[in-house]
């Protein structure tokens, strides 16, 4: 499946054509590498998106063609999930 396709579907990033300019931008890594919006991604992958401050590094656990909200966040794993910490300690 397409990174961009994977990206809407399991919903971490809501439209498609979003998920394609940030990955155009260069903003999202498979496995330790920069890749395109139609980069093919598989289960076991490893994908980092940098969200400005955020960064999001997750592993593909399944490939689906659709799902229910639901269920979108079954098809990966966050493995790291870096957001800055504003100045009375709070997540921001």
């Amino acid at each position: 499946m397409r990174l961009d396709k994977f990206l809407k579907v399991s919903r971490v990033i809501k439209r498609r054509t979003l998920a394609k300019e940030v990955c155009d931008r260069g903003q999202v890594a498979v496995n330790g590498r920069a890749a395109k919006a139609g980069a093919e991604v598989k289960p076991g992958d490893t994908v980092m998106i940098g969200f400005g401050n955020r960064n999001l590094k997750l592993k593909i656990l399944s490939i689906r063609e659709n799902v229910p909200a639901k269920m979108a966040a079954e098809l990966y794993e966050i493995l790291e999930d870096s957001r800055p910490v504003r100045n009375d300690g709070e997540l921001s």
